[in-house]
């Protein structure tokens, strides 16, 4: 059983989720609209994460007796000035992600919640993925600078990526 300040702090990680969803979902329409669609599959990829950690956190609380309250989702940036904004501004989001990820382990710990401590160990080495990807893509971005043509070349690549859910989700 989950004490009432763990349940209200995953209730709002929950929220912070699908925030981050939908700030992706914000993203993903905006380079689709600079006609990057390569760039708009990458954070639609995104958005779809984002969603399976929320509903992880969720499944989770339903485990452990506890009930879901959702919070109101506020309404993301929706004007971007490049596809290195999106990253930068992506990889801020995400560390702020992280930092609340640690602020739950810390919770955990000192509620002596053993079993979401281990729970949240997923979502802690999630987080070097979360910033690892962005960090690359705006390493490439500033090596080529206002090159359309390696811009074109990122796209391509970033329209590979896919969702796949994560073999080990419990």
């Amino acid at each position: 059983m989950l004490s009432k300040k763990m349940v209200k702090s995953i209730n709002h990680q929950i929220n912070r989720e699908l925030y981050s969803a939908y700030l992706y979902f914000s993203m993903a329409s905006y380079a689709a609209s600079e006609g990057l669609n390569g760039f708009a599959n990458w954070f639609m990829v995104q958005t779809k994460e984002e969603m399976f950690h929320a509903e992880k956190m969720y499944n989770y609380m339903n485990q452990q007796g506890s009930r879901v309250l959702l919070e109101d989702i506020e309404h993301p940036p929706a004007d971007f000035s490049s596809m290195l904004d999106l990253f930068e501004k992506t990889l801020e989001h995400e560390k702020g992600v992280t930092a609340m990820i640690n602020n739950l382990v810390k919770l955990a710990r000192e509620e002596n919640d053993y079993a979401t401590e281990s729970f949240l160990q997923w979502y802690v080495i999630e987080q070097v993925e979360e910033e690892a990807n962005p960090t690359e893509i705006i390493q490439k971005l500033k090596f080529i600078g206002k090159d359309g043509r390696g811009l074109l070349m990122i796209d391509k690549d970033l329209a590979a990526r896919i969702f796949t859910v994560p073999a080990a989700t419990e």
